[in-house]
């Protein structure tokens, strides 16, 4: 089967499609056959090498980390046929690739009437989920800013905050500010001309981008919670200490999370879909074999939601 690969670390070149034998699903497992995945911040990160330590040396590796797809042969509470999505989990196989073998509490069924190639931008809303209901907390009529609003998780959390029934902020790039405002944002700023100190304070601060975390939590009330998504990987020791102090000494904490969701969470985001108050923001649809495009254009940044590659 066709599966995107890379024989060694380093830019987005180093990924091509290659051929690799179809997976055999383990007991109780499903297969999958993919019809779609998208392009997450992790796995530049894993594909440059900045996480090899994790991930060691053994080549060729696979990518890809959520997909969308029909299940081939069934497993629990799944008939073939069914429309789905899922993750493909902390495993040496990847999601880019023409079928993968999952558990069944892995996955959920596709909400109905949504297009597979666009749901797979909706996926890493279970990590939006995550933070804002269950580690922030979040609650009607709080201040929350989304630091990279235009992005693939901040695109989600700027409607499900709306949804939460919070005052939503906004930091993107100035030419996706009207995106940011579309998504219902109650204010929206450019991040390149915008201090934080220009901002106001907040309730809660979903952070995507891993920098400045002194900077962005000193915009925290009293009681305030930062839920960040990703460390700055250039300054990762500095980044721990500064969150784990956060935690003994301060009342404004610092919270960090690696999402490893299962069928009950994706099935709550099925529930925000279908009730319209969350839809999908797609940038780019890019070609299996043309994957190291969508990673050279997720690493140039200005992105629209989510770059997704269909496979199927």
């Amino acid at each position: 089967m066709r599966a995107a690969l890379y024989d060694r670390y380093g830019p987005p070149e180093v990924l091509y499609e290659g051929e690799v034998p179809e997976p055999v699903p383990g007991e109780g497992e499903a297969l999958i056959r993919v019809v779609a995945t998208s392009v997450n911040g992790g796995e530049l990160y894993m594909r440059a090498g900045k996480l090899s330590p994790l991930s060691g040396r053994k080549f060729p590796k696979r990518i890809g980390i959520d997909f969308t797809g029909e299940v081939v042969s069934p497993a629990a509470g799944l008939k073939a046929g069914d429309l789905v999505w899922g993750l493909a989990g902390r495993t040496a196989h990847g999601s880019a690739a023409e079928f993968v073998a999952v558990p069944p509490d892995h996955v959920s069924r596709l909400p109905a009437g949504l297009d597979p190639v666009e749901a797979a931008a909706l996926p890493v809303g279970t990590t939006a989920i995550t933070a804002l209901r269950d580690k922030a907390r979040l609650k009607p009529g709080e201040r929350l800013l989304v630091r990279g609003a235009s992005g693939g998780v901040g695109c989600i959390a700027v409607q499900l905050g709306k949804a939460m029934g919070a005052r939503v902020t906004g930091l993107a790039g100035a030419k996706n500010l009207d995106l940011v405002r579309e998504l219902g944002a109650d204010e929206v700023f450019d991040y390149r001309t915008t201090k934080p100190s220009d901002l106001g304070t907040f309730d809660v601060v979903l952070d995507t981008a891993g920098s400045e975390l002194r900077a962005y939590r000193r915009l925290l009330r009293p009681g305030g919670r930062m839920v960040g998504i990703t460390f700055d990987t250039d300054h990762l020791a500095s980044s721990l200490g500064y969150v784990l102090g956060s935690v003994v000494f301060g009342s404004r904490r610092v919270r960090f999370f690696s999402g490893n969701p299962r069928t009950p969470l994706f099935e709550d985001l099925a529930g925000y879909v279908e009730s319209g108050a969350i839809r999908p923001v797609v940038d780019t649809v890019w070609p299996l074999a043309d994957i190291a495009g969508a990673h050279r254009a997720l690493e140039a940044g200005g992105v629209r939601g989510k770059h997704v590659v269909r496979v199927a």
